[in-house]
């Protein structure tokens, strides 16, 4: 997950091609700086089935938030979402370094499919009985498979590059190990296995890189997160969009809702618009910064689709099927709301702006959004119009700075 150079070289293996692919073929290290890399076919279908798994944590969450029990919902969805998160992770980033587009390759991923399709079948035990034992399954299922891509991968590598492969295959396989403690404990203890775990899986790619970084593609990479936010961003809109059609045909309360439904989009197109505002590739160049905003990327897509389930919370108080406050369902929207536009500037946009008055927008913004909480039914669309604002000052603040850049260049041409 580093993007520091090798220390060996690498060997290049052929760029899948449009034909019928090889049974099998070297899985060794793609190269770094790869003209016309994209997404495949098959990473596609990958993240599309990632959808069941987010929306399953999306309903566990409104149903905890609607039912009163908001804070063991906050914690039951961070788990969830954070086993859902970095399933994805730990198969992208592999697949930005070494898929080779082999049968054999494309067979063992459609079997981390296959797992995915298992843990989000038992999100929603996870969520009403902290039973964990298909999410587990489902990750076991998951991590053999990604093993036996590692063991592979190991196969065809040497030196420093091999033993990375075999550090990557013995701590998927030793964390899955751990993560057990969420079948075999009592109930009450299986929080504290997460607490244990999480920081033990985020250190693997950082031990088992130490001494050779994988040759992940930083333009691939950065698309692969950008269509997995958009997919995020677009269960958001399916979610609200359910919520709203039940609430108006059963409760016949158009009124409350259109205001709620105007926010709730001003907010996914602000959160779109932000994310793609600038490409990102360039940024991640060392190993620090593509760990930090690898890993961040938990919270910009945790609170992304947060954002759909405060949607769905916010509509059924609007209609009266919660007895949830005024402040309470806002809350909602506009708290995952603002965790997104702060985190999108810590990790995207700070890099990018010039001067005090451009970084300042989306702090301002996030913090605004947080004030309009207080302002009742009107609160969703308050926080859309704060959303598309911060837009709106980020694009006239571009357009001043360039013009100015622009005006003085022409006057230093002239002189």
């Amino acid at each position: 997950m580093t993007s520091s150079s090798a220390s060996e070289p690498t060997p290049t293996a052929p760029r899948p091609s449009s034909r019928i692919p090889p049974p099998l073929r070297p899985l060794t290290a793609r190269e770094r700086h790869e003209q016309h890399r994209v997404a495949s076919s098959l990473e596609l279908l990958f993240d599309l089935c990632f959808v069941v798994a987010v929306a399953q944590a999306g309903v566990g969450l409104v149903h905890a938030v609607a039912g009163g029990h908001a804070a063991q919902g906050i914690l039951n969805y961070a788990m969830a979402f954070f086993a859902i998160w970095w399933a994805w992770v730990n198969f992208s980033w592999f697949a930005s370094a070494y898929d080779n587009d082999d049968v054999l390759y494309r067979i063992v991923t459609l079997v981390q499919i296959a797992g995915v399709l298992v843990l989000a079948a038992g999100v929603s035990r996870a969520f009403e009985h902290r039973d964990f034992f298909l999410v587990w399954f489902g990750y076991v299922i998951m991590r053999l498979a990604m093993a036996t891509q590692w063991l592979r991968a190991a196969r065809w590598a040497r030196g420093a590059e091999r033993r990375m492969a075999l550090r990557y295959m013995a701590g998927v396989l030793l964390c899955q190990v751990g993560w057990a403690g969420l079948v075999l404990l009592p109930v009450a203890d299986r929080p504290w296995v997460f607490l244990v775990m999480v920081p033990l899986e985020l250190f693997v790619p950082v031990y088992a890189e130490k001494d050779h970084a994988t040759s992940w593609h930083p333009h691939h990479i950065a698309e692969r997160y950008g269509l997995f936010t958009i997919i995020v961003l677009g269960e958001t809109i399916a979610a609200a969009t359910v919520a709203v059609k039940s609430a108006a045909s059963e409760h016949d309360a158009l009124g409350e809702l259109l205001p709620i439904a105007a926010g709730g989009l001003l907010i996914v197109f602000s959160a779109w618009w932000i994310y793609f505002a600038v490409p990102i590739h360039g940024h991640l160049r060392s190993s620090r910064e593509s760990f930090l905003w690898g890993y961040g990327h938990y919270l910009i897509l945790a609170s992304a689709a947060a954002i759909g389930a405060g949607l769905e919370v916010a509509v059924e108080q609007a209609v009266g099927t919660t007895h949830l406050s005024a402040l309470e369902a806002p809350a909602a929207v506009t708290l995952p709301t603002a965790l997104f536009l702060i985190t999108m500037w810590v990790l995207h946009a700070r890099h990018f702006k010039v001067g005090i008055a451009q970084q300042l927008v989306l702090p301002s913004a996030a913090l605004l959004v947080i004030c309009c909480t207080f302002l009742g039914g009107w609160a969703v669309l308050a926080a859309g119009i704060v959303s598309a604002l911060a837009v709106a000052a980020g694009i006239a603040l571009n357009t001043r700075r360039a013009a100015t850049v622009s005006g003085a260049q022409a006057a230093g041409g002239t002189a």
